[in-house]
């Protein structure tokens, strides 16, 4: 069983929240709070109890403490408790900071309930997790300061955010089992997008697929 800390300043959110994931069968929610300080008064008061969270949903824009300090004391002062930042702001500075703070996921709120609990399982068991598009956020922010601005070029832009990310992925060498892993989904989904992409790109193989890669310097 995972337990959950939900943290939102919504009631009607953290209520809806409680309603999918304790429909599932190994999600349970041990607590919840309204902002950030709040959250970290949970967490210490359940520490060595049986509903200690392994994983705490976190919400970004929050009074008191937001999600993004919120994550950086948590993951100081409860090391064996995951964050998972669930929000409607998809900004690349949040998405960032809430990453080099600890946060092994940031997901969106349009996420489905079935991706969301994917990605607190993932979270759960120490990988980390990226709605779509966001991994691209987060690089963003990892680049050099003096580093001039490009746009995409023509061929990337025909892709998707998605296949964006799987396309990098291949340059890395990973195969469609270890791309499947490291999005959080199906290996016959990546299959999809590599035949996606290859088709866009008119390239024959993964081989001239990680060589346009390779030659692009993905970094978009």
């Amino acid at each position: 069983m995972i337990r959950l800390l939900l943290v939102d300043d919504q009631m009607i959110i953290r209520q809806g929240l409680k309603s999918l994931l304790e429909a599932k069968p190994d999600l349970q929610v041990v607590g919840e709070a309204e902002n950030g300080q709040q959250a970290l008064e949970v967490i210490e008061s359940l520490q060595g109890t049986s509903l200690q969270p392994d994983v705490v949903l976190l919400d970004v824009r929050m009074p008191v403490m937001d999600g993004v300090a919120a994550t950086q004391q948590i993951c100081q002062c409860f090391r064996s408790t995951q964050v998972l930042i669930l929000t409607t702001f998809d900004d690349e500075e949040y998405v960032s900071q809430a990453m080099s703070f600890g946060a092994k996921g940031y997901l969106l709120k349009d996420t489905s309930s079935e991706d969301l609990a994917l990605a607190i399982r993932a979270v759960y068991h120490g990988h980390t997790h990226l709605g779509p598009g966001l991994f691209e956020k987060a690089m963003a922010q990892q680049r050099p300061a003096h580093s001039v601005h490009l746009d995409i070029p023509p061929e990337l832009a025909k892709l998707s955010p998605r296949e964006r990310e799987v396309l990098r992925l291949i340059a890395c060498g990973a195969s469609n089992r270890e791309i499947a892993q490291t999005l959080y989904i199906s290996e016959r989904t990546v299959k999809n997008h590599v035949t996606s992409i290859l088709n866009r790109l008119n390239l024959r193989d993964r081989t001239q697929a990680a060589l346009f890669a390779s030659c692009s310097d993905l970094q978009y």
